[in-house]
This record gives C-alpha cells, sequence and structure tokens, in this order.
C-alpha cells in the first residue's frame, strides 16, 4: 500500500532530475563508456579498405559531323554498357587479379566465381550527366558526359594501380570497340558495293545479249523499220508498174514474132516459083541465049542450091537465120528476163516487208522486256552510287577513327594514391557509439531508477506513510569513505584523460590531421 503510494508521489522536478543524476551517475556513465569504448574499438581494429578513382571525359570529334559523320550510330549510354560488361567478364578480371596478386588468402576457402564476384563488388561504375541539346532532335536532354571507376582494397599503392589499370581497360576497350564497328561499317557497305556491281555487271551482259537476240527490234529502231516498209512499200509499186509495163512489152513482141517466119527459106521459095514462072515468061518470047533468060536461069539455079543448103541446116537443128524474126526473138527474151527480174524483186520486197512488218509487231514486247531491263539496270545504278556515297563515307570515318579524332574517352583525373580509408567511417562509429552509449546508460539508469524503493525525501516519506518525520540522520562518512571517494575521483580522472587522449588519437589518425583540423578552426574562427 505504502509502495503503491510512493509511486502515486513520483512527481519529478528538475531538483528530483538533478537528484537522480546525482545518485545513479554511475549508472549513466559506465554503460556509455562500456558502449562508446565498444565501439572505439571497433572503429579502430575494422579492416581499412582505400578507394582509388578516376574520372573519364567523353569527348566529343574534333571534326565538325556536318563535314565528317561518325558511322558509330549508338548512344555513349549504350556503349559504356556494353564496354563495362566486357570489362568486367571473367577472364578479364581473372588476368587482373593475376596481375595484381588480388585476393591471394580468399583462394583456399572460395572458388574463382566467389572471388569475381568479390571484385566486381569492390569495382564500381558510375556515370556523370548532364543536361545538353541532343543535336539529332534539338530538345534538351540528359547525356551522359563522363563517367568514374574505382576500386576498394586493403593496399593503398594495390588500389592506385587496379583503378589506373581498370582505366586503361577502358580506354582500350572503347577505341577496339569504335574502330572495329567502323571497320565492319566499310566492309559491309564494300561488300555491299560489290555485290551490286556484280548484279550490275550481269545485267549489262544480259541487256548486251537480249539486244543481239531482238536488235532489229530494239525501240530505238521503230522509227528505221516504219521508215523500211514506207520505202518496200514505194519500191513494190514501181515494181508492179515495171512488170505492167514489161507485161505490155511482152505481147507485143509476140505478136511481132507471131507474123515473121523463123528463117528465110520460105521466102526464097517463093522467089524461086517468081523467078520460074518469070523463066517459062520469058522462053515464050525470047530464045535461050537471051540475056534476061539466061540472067533468071542462074538466079534460079542459085536459089536452087540455096534452098539446099538450108534445108540441109533446117534438118541439122541449126537456129532461125531470119534477122527480123532473131531480133524480135532477142528483144522477147531479153524482156522475159527482166519480167522474171522484177517477180524476184517483188518477192524479195515482200519478204522484207514481211520481216519489217514483224520487227514493227515485235517491237512492242521487246520494248517491255528492255524497259523492264534497264529500269533494273537503272535501280542498281542508283543503288550502286549510293552504296558507294556511304562506302566512302564509311571509310572517311574510318579513318576518323583510326586516328582517334572522333568521339573519345580522356582521362581528366588519374587515380591517385588514397591517403586515408574510405571504410571504416571513424567519425560515423563514434557518434553512433557515444548516442548508444548515452542511451543505454540512461536507460539502465531510469530502469534502475524505477525498481528502487528508496525513498530520499523526507516530505515524500511523511506523505506516503501519514507519520510525521522527526528527525533526518545524514549519511554519516568514514575515513574509509573519503579515500574511497579520493580514489574513484583519481580514476574517473585517469579514464577521462585516457579518453581525451584516445579521441585526440583517433582524430588524428583515422579522421583528420591535427595541423589541419587545427588550420580549419582558426579559419572557421578568424571568418566570424
Amino acid at each position: 500500500m505504502v509502495e503503491h503510494q510512493l509511486q502515486d508521489n513520483d512527481v519529478k522536478t528538475v531538483a528530483d532530475i538533478v537528484g537522480i543524476l546525482r545518485r545513479r551517475k554511475w549508472n549513466i556513465v559506465v554503460p556509455a563508456v562500456a558502449v562508446f569504448g565498444l565501439a572505439a574499438l571497433l572503429a579502430i581494429f575494422l579492416p581499412r579498405t582505400y578507394r582509388s578513382a578516376t574520372t573519364i571525359l567523353i569527348e566529343e570529334q574534333e571534326v565538325p559531323r556536318e563535314y565528317v559523320a561518325t558511322n558509330i550510330t549508338s548512344f555513349a549510354d549504350q556503349r559504356l554498357q556494353t564496354i563495362n560488361q566486357r570489362i568486367m567478364s571473367t577472364t578479364n578480371l581473372i588476368e587482373v587479379m593475376n596481375r595484381f596478386h588480388l585476393y591471394q588468402k580468399l583462394k583456399d576457402r572460395m572458388s574463382v566465381d566467389e572471388i569475381v564476384g568479390r571484385m566486381r563488388k569492390d569495382i564500381k561504375f558510375a556515370t556523370i550527366s548532364a543536361d545538353v541539346i541532343d543535336p539529332r532532335s534539338g530538345r534538351p536532354a540528359q547525356a551522359t558526359i563522363a563517367f568514374s571507376v574505382s576500386y576498394e582494397g586493403k593496399q593503398p599503392e594495390t588500389v592506385q594501380q587496379v583503378a589506373a589499370e581498370l582505366a586503361s581497360l577502358y580506354l582500350q576497350e572503347n577505341l577496339k570497340t569504335r574502330e572495329r564497328q567502323s571497320s565492319e561499317t566499310y566492309k559491309f557497305m564494300e561488300d555491299e558495293m560489290k555485290d551490286v556491281q556484280a548484279k550490275t555487271a550481269a545485267l549489262d551482259a544480259k541487256i548486251a545479249e537480249y539486244k543481239q537476240k531482238h536488235i532489229t527490234s530494239l525501240p530505238e529502231l521503230a522509227q528505221l523499220n516504219q521508215q523500211a516498209v514506207d520505202q518496200v512499200d514505194r519500191d513494190l509499186d514501181r515494181m508492179q508498174d515495171q512488170m505492167r509495163t514489161l507485161r505490155e512489152r511482152e505481147s507485143y513482141l509476140e505478136q511481132q514474132l507471131a507474123g515473121i517466119p523463123a528463117d528465110t527459106a520460105d521466102r526464097e521459095k517463093e522467089n524461086l516459083k517468081e523467078l520460074r514462072a518469070l523463066l517459062v515468061d520469058l522462053k515464050t518470047r525470047y530464045s535461050d541465049e537471051y540475056p534476061d533468060v539466061i540472067k533468071t536461069r542462074a538466079a534460079i539455079q542459085e536459089l536452087e542450091s540455096r534452098l539446099k543448103t538450108g534445108g540441109r541446116a533446117a534438118q541439122q537443128g541449126t537456129l532461125p537465120d531470119n534477122p527480123a524474126y532473131i531480133t524480135l526473138s532477142s528483144q522477147l527474151a531479153g524482156t522475159r528476163s527482166e519480167i522474171a527480174s522484177v517477180k524476184r524483186q517483188v518477192r524479195d520486197l515482200e519478204a522484207k516487208r514481211t520481216s519489217f512488218r514483224k520487227r514493227i509487231e515485235d517491237a512492242p514486247r521487246v520494248e517491255e522486256g528492255y524497259r523492264a531491263l534497264v529500269a533494273e539496270r537503272n535501280t542498281l545504278q542508283v543503288k550502286y552510287d549510293e552504296l558507294s556515297r556511304k562506302a566512302m563515307d564509311a571509310k572517311v570515318a574510318h579513318g576518323l577513327e583510326k586516328e582517334q579524332l572522333a568521339e573519345r574517352f580522356s582521362i581528366v583525373e588519374a587515380a591517385r594514391l588514397p591517403e586515408k580509408p574510405a571504410s571504416p567511417n571513424v567519425p560515423a562509429i563514434l557518434l553512433i557509439g557515444l548516442v548508444l552509449g548515452l542511451g543505454s546508460g540512461v536507460g539502465y539508469a531510469a530502469v534502475k531508477e524505477s525498481t528502487d524503493d528508496t525513498v530520499y525525501d523526507p516530505a515524500k516519506l511523511s506523505a506516503a506513510t501519514g507519520i510525521t518525520v522527526l528527525v533526518g540522520v545524514p549519511v554519516i562518512v568514514t575515513q574509509d569513505d573519503v579515500a574511497r571517494a579520493k580514489r574513484n575521483r583519481r580514476m574517473t580522472a585517469a579514464g577521462a584523460v585516457a579518453a581525451v587522449v584516445a579521441a585526440v588519437l583517433i582524430v588524428h589518425f583515422f579522421v583528420m590531421d591535427l595541423d589541419v583540423l587545427w588550420a580549419r578552426m582558426a579559419r572557421k574562427l578568424s571568418q566570424l
């Protein structure tokens, strides 16, 4: 009952809080010092890890893009991710580990893949972006202008060397990647150009063969073929006129030849009859010695002799000997020869006309096939010209990459030898230890106070029991108590001095050099 009354009247004032702090000071100090000490030991004995970083700038190409366009179309972020994956490959990391003898203590208790995973965690890759104007779209955008590569390890010199080596790998891989992509682009363009060139040559041969096959029906000969048809028609008309004239002449000569004997024997027979009749008439009037009778008889004998000679010639199949008949026969034979020649010319002209008309009829079909081949040839030529221009641009861009005048990586901040460890964070550990120590001390004191039933105030005791307190006996201090108090104060002072010295040493060796700290404090004070 009294305990409950004590708890109900336990209203704390400032004086009560001060009294509690006096009574429970050791309950607060001991846990606080213990926790802070543990934090200090943790800060001292945790292994130190050093970090060294290299900052690499992504520089634009030196030659303006209006003059030479690069054939690397991927963005810097994409290339960085690709390069990062290649650098972080197991093969590359094992080579770096073997070169700098990293993680030697882990090889006995971890597999190669686990060690490589540990190294990947120790390597940090971060990009640095900025607001720029996209040259392709002209709009504001976030662009990666640089990136950093860092490595964490226990040896500062080794950390610096590994960070420098990683930066070198990034630079080399970027050059190799860009040159390989540029070379592949140029080779692809060149192969495509050669392929189109071969197709063009094959199509040229096909066009030449087509023209040779249809040489008389080509579109460019259509007008010439039409003119040839017109000329043949005119020649046929002229030949028809000439044929009619020759036919008329042939008919006339045949009529003339029908009325003329083939040889002179028939006329001589008539003359012989007339001479015989004349001889009979002369004999009736004159004697045989009359000159006219003698002359007529001689003519008869001569004519009879000629007739006998002509009869033998006719029996032997000789040609007619009538000059008029021979002349007309020759003219008729010549006319018929001309008629035959004209017929042959007419047949030839008709064959030519048929051939030329067939050429004209075939011209649209030949023209269609020819135009299809020419159109395909023109398409290939346009493609070849375009590929030739692109191949030349790719060649120039490849030269730009080989001369390292295109977009490239350059180190703006090389890896430096780390002077201070990156972890553990000693100030943070000490601050956390201090806060936890104070919290644990206050908590412990609060627990002790709440479980303590002792009454330290006479008024509270009188109020709790209802009995008036007559006398308060003070604490009796003996010589031993005084000596013990002095000894505790000396130990406390020594502990405080040791804590201060330890704090100063921790700050000097793990946080900041005391000279630097003093200089900063002096500069801050001078600014006030």
